[in-house]
């Protein structure tokens, strides 16, 4: 029976709803019937996700196009990448029926974005915007002044504002801010300006202890803020106390600044900044980060002392990221993991005094961690590691920069059965350790071994033919390794059928046969999946002869490709030209940036935004 006897509702309920855009797009060039379905499915989306490529004006108009055929009504919620978008695609994705807005990466568009969605999106809940910073912060602070008169249920807000960082820009803000917000997301922003946010937000005593006991007044002056994220020029004591003593019912809170020069004695956070939070009892999720613009900084007055009285007061937390604690040992970080029972995301990042005895003792204490990432911690060991594997729930294990982790705990890894994400970047790992890891039974999606200098073609092969890892892995970095070659590339197009993202930046030794296997990865072997991301930056043996493998029908469902200080780069090549024309999904980016540009899309050369 063809597909004009299969009930459309069938079809569409059964299978196509349960699809994501771009597979229902490629359905949609299969045959007039499939087109018919999809076109149907698409009218029925409440929420559209096309933040996984960067859609042109034309993908945009088709696709939302198709949602619309219902009047719009039905689609509530929608994000998208907008790195290709500038400003005459905004009717197109603005519309007055959406509860909910994400607009990521939007390099092109101007200021005048602001003033359109208060104009045709008054019914916003929820709102994200990645904006480019520009030469007219009037124009600026006028536009978003009339879009928050504008929108006056928001509950959730978050704006970043990308570029030389100049943290003035949102001065003045608190006036216009919703009374409705839950959610707020700024960055960046001055201290000072921090402070007024806070004092416009605060939460009257009296509603707090109210509302502890499950009692909301309607007289009640506003809904309490319960999630602030705040990206500063600097972290200090007053800020942290002023935002304990305002919204007491905070539930999460993020604060990231990167100072310009060291903290003054009187104007930096302290033990007594830390303590202040014990008093905001709701808390379960707080990240402190400090990190460095032009030099090294760190929380130089916050000592072992500082955890202590942290981890006491703020015993329910359930997320702790900290960034920048120099001056914080073993005992400090320790009394986070035994006080907090609940715990299940723990981060550390450049913790110089961080050493194995933190996690002696935890198979001591009751452990659900499910995410543990400890970046560029330079005196851990695999013995952490071992006890960190005692935590069967463990979900994500990230260990970037832990230079001393070598062979002898990656068996204890490979016995995790719920790790799906591993980062091993800079680690002291061999072949032998790898071919381990392979026999493992961890349902790893996502490994990175960038740096890992004494891994080979030989121990990816170990890798990938020991196990199941091969079929489970969808994403693997394996970013500046001398050891890796065609022979290797040969082996993820004939093994890692899940594979679609891949780095093999400064990968000096591959050549274009790689190019070429890899753009016929799916030809190898039944249900392998195309490659959507593969970053080639500074890969020195490809030939400007390499790019004839973007052509299609080859590298079919490409949406992002790092060719950076490679042959591939010659301006004037013609065969670029021909390849943005035949592929409108297709981000090329020849900046340097880390997979997908989410680092880094707001410097992109104007002349290369063909991405």
């Amino acid at each position: 029976m063809g597909l004009e006897g299969v009930a459309s509702g069938v079809m569409i309920k059964e299978v196509l709803l349960k699809l994501d855009v771009e597979t229902l797009c490629s359905l949609a060039c299969v045959s007039r019937s499939l087109r018919f379905f999809v076109y149907q499915a698409l009218s029925l989306f409440s929420t559209l996700n096309l933040s996984t490529f960067s859609p042109d004006a034309q993908t945009v108009a088709h696709i939302l196009g198709r949602t619309r055929t219902n009047g719009g009504g039905l689609l509530k919620s929608l994000t998208i990448n907008c790195l290709r978008l500038d400003d005459s695609c905004v009717p197109l994705f603005l519309s007055p029926h959406l509860h909910e807005l994400n607009l990521l990466s939007c390099s092109l568009l101007s200021y005048h974005l602001l003033s359109s969605i208060r104009e045709t999106c008054p019914n916003l809940r929820v709102l994200t915007l990645e904006l480019v910073e520009q030469d007219s912060p009037k124009i600026f602070k006028c536009n978003l002044v009339r879009m928050l008169k504008g929108c006056l249920n928001l509950e959730s807000f978050c704006l970043k504002i990308r570029g030389t960082g100049d943290a003035s820009t949102l001065q003045s803000i608190e006036f216009f801010l919703p009374k409705t917000l839950k959610i707020l997301k700024l960055q960046p922003l001055l201290e000072q300006d921090g402070i007024h946010v806070i004092n416009q937000l605060q939460v009257d005593r009296t509603f707090s202890e109210t509302a502890d006991f499950g009692i909301i007044s309607p007289l009640g002056p506003c809904i309490p803020l319960q999630c602030l994220s705040l990206g500063l020029d600097i972290i200090s004591d007053d800020l942290i106390i002023l935002i304990t003593n305002s919204l007491p019912l905070l539930i999460e809170l993020d604060l990231e600044d990167r100072p310009h020069q060291e903290p003054l004695l009187h104007n930096d956070l302290t033990n007594k900044g830390l303590q202040s939070l014990g008093s905001c009892h709701h808390l379960t999720s707080l990240s402190l980060i400090r990190s460095r613009r032009n030099h090294q900084v760190s929380f130089k007055r916050i000592n072992d002392m500082g955890m202590f009285l942290l981890s006491e007061g703020c015993k329910g937390l359930e997320s702790v990221r900290l960034c920048g604690f120099s001056k914080v040992s073993d005992a400090g970080f320790a009394s986070i993991l035994h006080s907090c029972q609940r715990l299940k995301k723990f981060e550390v990042r450049t913790a110089l005094l961080l050493s194995d005895l933190a996690f002696h003792d935890l198979t001591g204490v009751p452990c659900s961690l499910v995410e543990v990432r400890l970046l560029s911690c330079s005196l851990l060991t695999c013995e952490t590691v071992k006890k960190l594997a005692c935590s069967s729930s463990l979900e994500v294990l990230d260990l970037y920069g832990c230079r001393s982790i070598a062979d002898s705990c990656l068996r204890s890894i490979s016995c995790l059965h719920r790790l799906t994400s591993l980062n091993l970047s800079g680690a002291d790992v061999t072949d032998h350790g790898i071919s381990i890891l392979g026999q493992g039974s961890s349902p790893i999606t996502h490994l990175c071994l960038r740096g890992c200098k004494r891994v080979t073609d030989e121990g990816l092969s170990l890798l990938l033919y020991s196990g199941t890892i091969g079929k489970s892995l969808s994403a693997l970095d394996l970013g500046y390794m001398p050891g890796i070659s065609d022979k290797a590339i040969l082996t993820i197009a004939k093994v890692g059928i899940g594979i679609t993202e891949l780095s093999i930046r400064c990968c000096f030794y591959v050549t274009d046969s790689s190019m070429e296997v890899l753009a016929m990865k799916r030809r190898f072997q039944d249900g392998s999946k195309p490659l959507r991301r593969l970053d080639i930056y500074k890969c020195s043996g490809l030939s400007v002869n390499s790019i004839k493998s973007l052509k299609r029908p080859l590298f079919p469902g490409l949406h992002w490709l790092g060719i950076g200080h490679t042959r591939l780069t010659g301006k004037g090549n013609a065969i670029l030209t021909e390849i943005f024309e035949e592929r409108p999904w297709l981000t090329l980016c020849l900046d340097g940036c880390e997979m997908g540009c989410h680092d880094g899309w707001q410097f992109h050369i104007p002349e290369y935004r063909w991405s």
